[in-house]
């Protein structure tokens, strides 16, 4: 059991904190809440104590015998602090100690994460966009916002993004260091795709496979969160866009084909995570196929989808780098990493990154583990944890190769 620090400073959006509390929780993590004294106009503490379990006060007056205002700082594992407004990013760049969550961030030995969210004019001012420089520079985490509604009319870059982006972001700081998520993707234009495609058979049903896009989401969220600009183009996935992801939804192998090599013109990585169906049905019924009936086939032809992976290596430009994703599972000819260097050879990438699947692992699921094998030879294994953590793992070997 982990010992969190949500920090929640006063922003309409204090109210998804309240979220963020019940998904530490609920992962087994002891949380303290410490809000702002303006945060408690949006929640009250009430709301706080009830779903950590924890006191709640704001001021460094309270327990004072227990000098809370150093010991909350000091045995925290990690500190969260979601909304984290332009007033508290400048009292947190600026060292101020002027309540007790400033102050706890002041004693704080583990990683931080600041979530922003604040109007858009707010976030793209010079003075906040220096105060996050300053926070980073210090080894600070501070992730990007999220895109799209805002208080009131407005709508840009400043919405707090999702608890469950947070949660799952925070956890891959807990389990592999702040590290994790360094800011080495930033300047980056990464394209990543996720999830299954479907080849129609008639109106109703399909070809398709079992992939959920759970580990393309994480990949994508990862590499925002560490500077990338992101486009996810997503086959059937039915899961709330990452924050700070654009993304372009297709359903079919040809829909996902034209739209992974028209964004990744001009993109310094592209990450094939999707399952591509290999086959589609020759033709497509107008009518739904009945049993009985006099359109009941006796067969169902299927002719090949195109390669996306291999077109994508003959047609990249001068210096990206291509990752395919290989689900492969061992048989009487091969075990599952003699199949996955057979497909490296075959398609040319520059990565791979090679998923055991056999007796329905990864599908579907919250963990995975994977081994990253590359064109030169290098293996790398990385060991089973949330989705997250993989996504952390195959940035690295990533990011080592763009640097």
């Amino acid at each position: 059991m982990s010992r969190i620090v949500l920090g929640v400073a006063g922003g309409v959006a204090a109210y998804k904190a309240a979220l963020l509390v019940r998904a530490f929780t609920e992962a087994g993590h002891d949380v303290r809440v410490v809000p702002t004294p303006a945060a408690l106009h949006f929640v009250g503490a009430a709301t706080f104590e009830a779903l950590s379990g924890n006191p709640v006060t704001t001021d460094v007056w309270s327990d004072v015998d227990e000098v809370a205002h150093v010991r909350i700082g000091q045995t925290a594992d990690l500190v969260v602090v979601a909304p984290a407004t332009a007033d508290l990013l400048a009292r947190a760049a600026a060292g101020r100690a002027d309540d007790l969550l400033a102050a706890s961030l002041l004693t704080a030995h583990c990683p931080v994460v600041f979530a922003p969210a604040m109007h858009t004019e707010m976030w793209l001012h010079p003075a906040t966009q220096d105060n996050v420089a300053m926070l980073r520079r210090r080894g600070a985490i501070v992730l990007p916002p999220a895109v799209g509604r805002l208080t009131g009319p407005d709508s840009g870059p400043g919405r707090l993004p999702e608890p469950a982006d947070i949660a799952a972001l925070a956890s891959v700081v807990l389990t592999a260091g702040p590290a994790a998520l360094a800011p080495d993707l930033a300047g980056r234009r990464v394209v990543v795709s996720a999830g299954g495609t479907r080849e129609p058979l008639d109106p109703v049903r399909y070809l398709g496979n079992r992939s959920s896009g759970k580990q393309g989401w994480a990949l994508a969220r990862v590499a925002a969160a560490r500077g990338a600009e992101v486009v996810l183009v997503a086959a059937n996935v039915e899961l709330p866009a990452p924050f700070g992801v654009r993304v372009v939804g297709v359903g079919t192998a040809e829909e996902l084909r034209t739209a992974v090599l028209a964004e990744s013109a001009d993109a310094d990585v592209v990450v094939m995570a999707a399952a591509v169906a290999d086959f589609r049905p020759a033709s497509v019924a107008a009518a739904k196929l009945k049993k009985g009936s006099a359109g009941e086939p006796d067969a169902v032809p299927l002719v090949r989808n195109p390669d996306v992976l291999a077109e994508l290596v003959t047609k990249r430009p001068t210096g990206q780098l291509v990752v395919g994703f290989a689900a492969e599972t061992g048989d009487d000819d091969a075990d599952v990493l003699t199949h996955a260097r057979a497909k490296l050879a075959r398609k040319g990438c520059d990565l791979l990154v090679v998923n055991d699947v056999s007796g329905g692992r990864v599908f579907g699921r919250a963990e995975n583990a994977a081994v990253v094998l590359a064109a030169d030879g290098a293996v790398t294994e990385l060991p089973e944890g949330s989705k997250d953590a993989v996504a952390a793992g195959i940035w690295d070997v990533v990011a080592a190769r763009l640097a």
